[in-house]
């Protein structure tokens, strides 16, 4: 079922409660702008490589346990997991080292602000380097738009430091990762006949083990483990990156498409709530007028602003496991 009156039936002892698609999606797009937040906690007790690796260890874990509730069994061909191994390097293991190594130079609020530049990360990668879209003014409009967002929010007018100039490229070739990453799961996973939650579990998996050696000569883990950094820890993973894999799932099943694989819109501004009031960090004015360019260049490079409403059986059905 699809469409905006479509819900999710939930047991909770005798009582049915229904929960509609538009609750996951807020609750989505809640804990993938919290995961910035959860990033630089985690910084306070280990290094970069060692919280994306702790990262990936729980979100293994949670989605090897849903998949064995499920009794959905990985993936059984060689191909699927060589196509997995390539995924999860360009959506998990170096976005996400790249991402908490950036906020060791940069506020959680401004990395959440260059997430954003995802969608239109992945029309660029997907118009100019994989050829998989054709020019038109809408996206060269958008794509105009979006890139002065960028420049916007980073504020190129102040100059950089050093050490800011490290934290922004890093998000940035992070985002670059999204934007192959999504184009080569379009190209190569879209028809694969493995369940979704076969193919995260497999792609985190991956994940996990391509951090492994790095971790293991590169990470290092603070004496002293402050517990607000472990649980955060936990969160990014068992949340982050297991259980939001699972909702982005469940909302493109049941969400007209348009609307389910927008969640990206709604990350930046539980990203800049939180940083701002759990982190203390501070928000300029350039930062939230520039992630709106962003979003604005985004959905005019996509068409989502004149986009007619989908029908019933125009469902989408993602095959890739989603990023954050």
């Amino acid at each position: 079922m699809t469409g905006a009156a479509a819900t999710t039936h939930v047991r909770t002892g005798r009582r049915r409660v229904v929960v509609a698609w538009q609750a996951w999606f807020v609750l989505l797009g809640a804990i993938w702008g919290c995961s910035f937040w959860w990033i630089k906690l985690g910084l306070r007790a280990m290094s970069p490589v060692d919280v994306a690796f702790a990262r990936l260890v729980a979100g293994a874990g949670t989605l090897l346990v849903i998949a064995a509730l499920t009794r959905t069994p990985l993936p059984r061909r060689l191909r699927t997991w060589g196509h997995l191994f390539v995924l999860s390097t360009l959506l998990n293991s170096a976005p996400f080292t790249l991402f908490s190594y950036g906020e060791t130079h940069i506020s959680a609020v401004l990395a959440g602000l260059i997430n954003a530049f995802t969608p239109l990360a992945t029309v660029i990668v997907a118009l100019f380097i994989l050829r998989q879209e054709q020019f038109s003014s809408k996206i060269i409009g958008g794509l105009v738009i979006g890139l002065v967002g960028v420049v916007v929010v980073i504020g190129a007018w102040n100059g950089f430091g050093k050490s800011q100039l490290l934290g922004i490229g890093a998000c940035l070739v992070a985002v670059i990762c999204y934007g192959f990453g999504f184009s080569y799961a379009r190209a190569h996973l879209s028809r694969l006949p493995d369940k979704p939650v076969a193919l995260a579990t497999g792609q985190v998996l991956c994940g996990t083990l391509q951090l492994l050696p790095f971790s293991l000569a590169f990470g290092h883990v603070q004496a002293h483990r402050p517990l607000s950094s472990l649980l955060a820890l936990g969160a990014l993973g068992i949340l982050g990156t297991g259980v939001a894999y699972i909702l982005n799932f469940h909302i493109v099943r049941q969400a007209p498409a348009t609307i389910a694989s927008s969640v990206t819109y709604l990350t930046p501004v539980f990203a800049v709530v939180v940083g701002v009031a759990f982190l203390g960090e501070s928000l300029s004015w350039n930062e939230p007028v520039g992630a709106l360019l962003i979003l604005v260049g985004a959905a005019l490079a996509q068409d989502r602003l004149h986009r007619r409403p989908l029908a019933a059986n125009d469902e989408v059905r993602t095959r890739a496991a989603p990023r954050s």
